[in-house]
């Protein structure tokens, strides 16, 4: 489990991606940028400011309900004091879905009274939806039409092809596909994507994924992981960079598969099984509200 190892997926339908966005911003009024609440700062593509320019904009904070309440007002409180409109949303469950359309409403206002002005009452305001690979897009779509319109899947890069979809009210939405960046800088920023599953699983190693996570939470969220897991966070070895960084997060790694019985033969802890348990369980919010950054 090397200290070195970090995340750099690009695929070039990606590359395709940014120059269709550049390309099409100039048919919509408005950009709906959704990002994942419990890392909306690694959740947020950095070009994208860039992209968007002057453009009118609203974040969502999807998977809302499985972030940290506090962390969550305090993003909406550092969107609004840079003077960007935002919701906390959860896209599965339709949480505050109903709020998106006065929101927008609020923020393209000045827009529709112009409209009017020049007798184009009724105008559908044109939305572009972005967002990176698995943070909800199409959840999101999908529950605005009322019906399955966009492919649904838990893993990244399944929108490949922009897509225009017609809604009630007045509102036409373009779907993008998820557009990552061509390079991650900052190796924290790679492992939160790992984390929440925006990069495909197989680009970083399960067990050491898992360590990095369990290390994060001991440190942020400890009575979390003792509660979930049932164990001691009690005298654990320091991480030492000559064995590649770590060890604390093995340990933790191993007291856990030795509490939900997940052996091998000759009583050895099966770590391969407790990574993906881990993982899949921090996904699912079973291990609590959790938001891995703060603005």
């Amino acid at each position: 489990m090397s200290k070195e190892t970090s995340v750099q997926w690009f695929p070039g339908h990606m590359a395709k991606t940014r120059r269709i966005m550049q390309s099409n911003l100039k048919l919509v009024d408005v950009v709906v940028e959704i990002i994942d609440a419990r890392i909306p700062y690694s959740s947020r593509n950095p070009e994208m400011d860039r992209l968007v320019g002057s453009k009118p904009r609203l974040v969502l904070l999807n998977k809302s309900d499985t972030a940290d309440e506090n962390a969550n007002n305090k993003w909406i409180n550092y969107f609004k004091n840079k003077g960007v409109s935002v919701l906390a949303v959860d896209c599965k469950s339709g949480k505050n879905i109903n709020k998106f359309k006065t929101v927008l409403g609020e923020l393209m206002a000045d827009k529709i009274q112009s409209w009017n002005n020049k007798g184009m009452v009724g105008r559908p305001i044109r939305m572009m939806i972005v967002g990176i690979p698995n943070v909800g897009k199409s959840s999101f779509i999908n529950k605005m039409a009322g019906a399955k319109l966009a492919k649904v899947e838990d893993r990244p890069g399944v929108t490949r092809g922009k897509q225009w979809v017609s809604l009630d009210d007045n509102l036409e939405l373009l779907d993008m596909p998820g557009v990552l960046w061509p390079k991650f800088e900052d190796k924290t920023v790679g492992e939160h994507l790992a984390f929440t599953g925006a990069v495909k699983d197989n680009v970083i190693d399960s067990e050491y994924l898992a360590c990095r996570l369990v290390e994060m939470l001991c440190d942020m969220y400890p009575d979390k992981l003792c509660e979930r897991y049932s164990i001691s966070l009690e005298d654990l070895p320091e991480n030492d960079e000559m064995m590649g960084g770590c060890v604390k997060g093995y340990e933790i790694l191993q007291r856990i598969g030795k509490k939900r019985g997940f052996l091998v033969s000759g009583g050895e802890i099966n770590t391969e099984r407790t990574a993906s348990t881990v993982i899949d369980e921090f996904r699912g919010g079973k291990i609590g509200r959790i938001t891995l950054e703060l603005p």
